[in-house]
């Protein structure tokens, strides 16, 4: 029996996928016309549904949009405090499988010089900026993961410092060690900023470390459908799996799509 326990502990912990998305859901701007919330919302769960992710980092989401979600989809639960601190105004809100995934630990800081202040903001940024963080335990391989989910600044180049300011603050404090995810609308273009350059390659681009890629590189589409050229929402990651599959979402009905962003799903093999 002694030798079975211990044949038994030796034996590797159980592999499976990990479905993680970013997505810019847009906020309830009732300037959007044909595009308002209450006109594409349940397509959006629709697209959500679809694509299944166990994990899904959003920005612009505001709290009646989380809870929408969560209503229509009770299989996934979500956490998270708004920009100001409060249930107001935009949220980096989290989603999560709660048969697949189970929260250690959360929490909220800001991309500013007094990180651990609600609501504040530095680097002439126009808007307070932020992250929403979990450890969560994987309850299929028993394995834990630190994750962090963002919306950086959005103003062009005037806004490149603060996106790099905050890239470093990221950097300097996630898990010197550990599995790492970090999802976001950067608004910045992989590869070609500031920013990105000082996340990658202390940590790795999905999209580029993708066994197989499909749809298209530009993430932002203008409630259009067709994709600008920079990839500005990224899934990032530093740990021992494999990137089966990386996928810029296009899903339309009728000539309409759930968000002004393409979602991105990248399928982690942990």
């Amino acid at each position: 029996m002694r030798l079975l326990l211990l044949a038994l502990f030796a034996l590797p912990l159980a592999a499976a996928d990990l479905r993680v998305m970013t997505f810019n859901v847009r906020y309830p701007n009732p300037r959007d016309g044909e595009d308002i919330w209450e006109k594409r919302r349940d397509f959006f769960v629709e697209t959500v549904r679809r694509h299944k992710p166990d994990l899904m980092g959003t920005q612009e989401l505001f709290y009646t949009q989380a809870e929408y979600i969560v209503e229509k989809m009770p299989e996934l639960a979500w956490f998270g405090l708004s920009r100001r601190g409060n249930k107001e105004d935009e949220h980096m809100g989290v989603f999560y499988r709660k048969d697949r995934l189970k929260v250690m630990e959360s929490g909220n800081f800001w991309l500013s010089e007094t990180p651990e202040v609600a609501g504040s903001s530095s680097w002439n940024m126009s808007l307070p900026r932020m992250v929403t963080w979990a450890v969560f335990e994987d309850l299929k391989t028993k394995r834990r993961f630190t994750y962090y989910n963002t919306h950086f600044a959005h103003r062009g180049q005037v806004d490149d410092e603060a996106r790099r300011q905050g890239a470093m603050l990221i950097a300097k404090r996630m898990p010197k060690e550990g599995a790492f995810l970090l999802t976001g609308d950067f608004n910045a273009a992989a590869g070609q900023s500031p920013s990105y350059s000082v996340l990658v390659p202390a940590l790795k681009d999905a999209y580029l470390t993708a066994a197989k890629k499909s749809g298209p590189e530009g993430t932002f589409h203008g409630f259009k459908g067709t994709p600008g050229k920079a990839r500005i929402d990224w899934i990032l990651y530093r740990a021992p799996w494999k990137v089966k599959s990386a996928a810029t979402l296009t899903d339309s009905k009728d000539g309409r799509y759930p968000s002004d962003h393409f979602p991105v799903l990248a399928v982690f093999r942990l």
